[in-house]
């Protein structure tokens, strides 16, 4: 029941997720963040079993870390992408984890960019991406109003749309969602629907 989608913009990447937490046909809570910070220009939108969730981006944003740590400089998105993607390979052989994701970062020489990965190990570079039966409303009408040179009012006018498209026409739709933008000043909550 997941949902996430994400839009790269001129200079910026926008992602959105509900911010329910359910079990089977049990809401948990209303409020949980699946946006997760790797660091202050990269974050993880994460959808899956609430343990391999937990578990996989604790792991991974550790890893990313504490190779910033030993050689002195982060660690670039395209980087943090496929070692992931690597990570993800490598438990699929032995013990998956199940979650898709998004990886959205903005990086000084590359700028922005929004990577889709799923719990196959699959890797692909995309401007607007998703997750979760709500993302098959979102996408076609993300590809329909997308360009290259988006602003954030028209990134969070086409999310607001998705969103509204979602409760719309989505059974059980999440009642929650938050949208969050990555670019060159960090990682910020624009607003929460």
């Amino acid at each position: 029941m997941d949902f996430f989608v994400g839009i790269k913009g001129k200079d910026f990447i926008m992602v959105c997720s509900d911010t329910s937490a359910a079990h089977s046909i049990i809401s948990i809570k209303q409020d949980e963040d699946k946006i997760v910070p790797i660091d202050d220009h990269k974050v993880f939108c994460i959808a899956g079993e609430a343990g391999d969730r937990v578990n996989f981006s604790e792991y991974i944003i550790a890893n990313v870390k504490l190779y910033a740590l030993r050689n002195g400089t982060p660690l670039n998105t395209k980087s943090v992408a496929n070692y992931t993607r690597g990570e993800l390979a490598t438990a699929l052989r032995s013990s998956p984890y199940h979650c898709n994701l998004l990886l959205a970062g903005w990086d000084e020489q590359a700028g922005p960019s929004l990577y889709w990965l799923d719990y196959l190990a699959t890797l692909t570079k995309v401007n607007t991406g998703g997750t979760g039966y709500g993302s098959y409303f979102t996408l076609s009408l993300f590809d329909k109003m997308w360009h290259p040179n988006l602003t954030v009012e028209e990134a969070t006018a086409m999310m607001e749309a998705g969103i509204a498209e979602v409760k719309k026409r989505l059974v059980v739709a999440p009642p929650h969602y938050i949208i969050k933008v990555v670019d060159k000043d960090g990682v910020r909550t624009i607003k929460t629907v």
